[in-house]
């Protein structure tokens, strides 16, 4: 017989502030803009994050070890390959299909994700990035309520 392993929610339950970003730029100029207000330096990922089967949302993440953050910025749009199975001419072709990281959230553009341990800093960083002029609107999102809370798990 096998065993059984579970893991504890505790686990994977780091705190951390979620910040819903407005902005129709792209996203590598979003983090370069970023990377010059905050004084931070988000890197673009090698791999996308892969939710679905078929879909993946581009992400740049960068480390503070000085001061113990994760800094993470991802697209709430991700695209991806859809098989039509509908029994015409174009059966076998695939078709590009947009998925949501967050689909509570479908207005939202980018995700900034700051993983930390305290959380006093989430006002002064809201004021810089409210500063970037692409930037249409940002605020804090109550991650308690969401129900796709598991997709910024990674």
């Amino acid at each position: 017989m096998a065993a059984i392993h579970k893991i504890s929610e505790d686990f994977y339950n780091v705190p951390f502030t979620l910040i819903a970003l407005h902005s129709g730029i792209a996203d590598f100029s979003l983090a370069y803009a970023l990377n010059s207000c905050l004084k931070i330096k988000l890197k673009r990922s090698r791999k996308d994050l892969g939710i679905s089967s078929n879909g993946s949302f581009p992400f740049f993440n960068w480390k503070d070890v000085i001061n113990d953050r994760d800094y993470l910025l991802i697209a709430n749009k991700g695209s991806g390959q859809k098989e039509l199975n509908i029994g015409n001419l174009f059966q076998d072709q695939q078709s590009m299909a947009s998925y949501r990281l967050i689909p509570e959230y479908r207005d939202v553009d980018y995700f900034l994700k700051i993983e930390q341990d305290e959380g006093d800093m989430e006002e002064e960083i809201l004021k810089t990035v409210l500063s970037i002029p692409k930037v249409v609107t940002a605020y804090c999102v109550d991650t308690d309520k969401m129900k796709s809370r598991n997709n910024l798990i990674f």
